[in-house]
């Protein structure tokens, strides 16, 4: 379980793209602290300076501040990587909506970039970030790779087309890639600021400041909210995985279900403050429930998480405490 024990050659070079934002960050401190060699590909536009200064004096770290939308940036970036972790992306289904040209320039053509990039300099392994907005409008639950609905935002088409794009790099150039459907991801160094902020960081810094949060919709809707922790186990277990589960994409969750308002009043009794909460209107394209079957990824990938809902919500909680 975890990841603490997974074992590369001791020479292993990383690549993580979006390697100062919220997952990618956390990645490159995973690596480094198992000891192997780390680069970081951020253009800044969401990730944040002080992500890259964690690392800035750690030997083993490289930051190059570059755009995946740019070819010769990831030729540079990918020479001499062994796995890359392709995190760079932009977020969020409602600004997709608002945004469609970026995010079809960004999350499609950045990431088809990162692949020709890794194909050209002989990269072993080929992770990237996928969603579960992938399922759409599927409403059967957990859902099961294989079982996709119509797509409801131009966000959940970037994600299901950086799918196909790393299938035909499988199939074609002999890339082993494995694609990552995050479903809800938290924990720490997750921004709570901006409107288009993750709803638990949000929510914990409103609360700790006083503030009211808004809950879009009625609060009944469902999550499977997932640990960092688990995230990064995934990403690095999925670099040791067979090229017989190449060209495949995991749901990457922790399996569970919680619902907003139960995650409301969790935060509240936590925080012990008394707050009662403002309900807006639901999100464009915004799913009603989420919940993940998880058994591919644990026969393929020996994916096993072990952070549950509960004990990584407390490690978030205290982490926004000590950094608010």
């Amino acid at each position: 379980m975890g990841y603490q024990n997974v074992k590369f050659p001791e020479d292993s070079v990383f690549l993580v793209t979006g390697g100062a934002g919220f997952i990618g960050s956390n990645l490159c401190e995973a690596i480094l602290n198992l000891g192997y060699r780390v680069r970081c590909l951020d253009d800044l536009s969401t990730g944040k300076q002080e992500n890259v200064d964690l690392f800035i004096d750690n030997p083993n770290y490289e930051f190059i501040e570059g755009d995946i939308k740019n070819l010769e940036i990831c030729m540079e970036a990918c020479e001499g990587i062994d796995y890359v972790l392709n995190q760079a992306a932009w977020g969020s289904v409602p600004r997709s909506i608002e945004m469609p040209l970026f995010y079809c320039m960004n999350n499609i053509m950045g990431t088809l970039n990162m692949l020709e990039a890794a194909r050209q300099k002989g990269v072993k392994k080929f992770v990237y970030a996928s969603s579960s907005s992938v399922y759409g409008d599927e409403p059967v639950l957990p859902k099961k790779e294989g079982r996709e609905g119509n797509l409801l935002s131009p966000y959940a088409v970037s994600k299901r087309a950086d799918e196909e794009w790393a299938k035909q790099y499988t199939r074609h150039y002999d890339l082993d890639t494995y694609g990552l459907r995050y479903f809800n991801v938290f924990g720490r160094r997750q921004d709570p600021n901006g409107a288009y902020a993750a709803v638990i960081p949000k929510f914990i810094k409103q609360l700790i400041h006083g503030e009211r949060p808004t809950i879009n919709g009625d609060g009944q809707q469902s999550r499977d909210f997932t640990y960092i922790e688990n995230v990064i186990e995934a990403n690095l277990k999925a670099c040791l995985a067979p090229s017989s589960a190449a060209g495949e994409a995991f749901n990457i969750a922790y399996g569970g279900r919680e619902y907003l308002n139960d995650i409301y009043k969790g935060l509240v009794d936590a925080l012990g403050v008394d707050i009662e909460p403002i309900y807006g209107p639901d999100r464009a394209g915004d799913i009603k429930h989420s919940n993940a079957d998880i058994s591919k990824a644990k026969e393929l990938l020996g994916y096993d998480p072990d952070w549950t809902f509960e004990r990584g919500i407390k490690a978030a909680i205290d982490w926004y405490r000590e950094n608010l």
